[in-house]
């Protein structure tokens, strides 16, 4: 009995798991609508709290030093790219996500956007892997979350669909 009772809650510990649970089983609307909506807006905090982090804002010391070493480790994992090509990529993807977290913050194209989330934390985490192996991106849980995104945008897409044309 406690043993079930432990493996029903430990899906919440992967968020993929825990969003194809939501979709896929087909719990009841109203918990499948709060599921969703909470993988949104953790996916939300996600993307910034990275943002955040690179420009010190945690230290609460804006710094140019917090960036510059956001560029190295980002030179670390790209270390399959030439070394002249890190900043703009770099660069890229911080405007990236920042782009993607507004947008998810202010509700527009949740599907396009959340694909986009999930496309970019999908390279992030090959990336991650061609530097590192395997068990990098799998300790972050790269993919797991890349995964979530991508049920997220297709249960968005699901909710347009059934509401039909507006």
């Amino acid at each position: 009995m406690v043993q079930e009772e432990y493996h029903k809650w430990t899906f919440l510990k992967d968020p993929f798991v825990t969003t194809v649970i939501v979709v896929r089983e087909g719990l009841c609307k109203t918990r499948r609508t709060l599921c969703c909506h909470l993988q949104r807006r953790l996916q939300k905090v996600r993307t910034l709290f990275a943002v955040a982090g690179r420009f010190g804002l945690w230290d609460r010391t804006v710094d140019p030093k917090h960036f510059a070493s956001f560029l190295e480790y980002a030179g670390e994992v790209l270390s399959f790219i030439p070394k002249a090509a890190i900043p703009y990529l770099a660069w890229a993807a911080t405007v990236c996500e920042t782009s993607l977290g507004i947008l998810l913050i202010q509700g527009l194209w949740p599907r396009w956007v959340s694909l986009g989330s999930a496309i970019l934390l999908a390279m992030f985490g090959t990336a991650m892997a061609i530097s590192f192996g395997l068990k990098s991106p799998a300790n972050y849980s790269v993919y797991s979350v890349s995964g979530a995104t991508v049920l997220l945008a297709l249960y968005t897409s699901r909710q347009n669909s059934k509401m039909g044309p507006q």
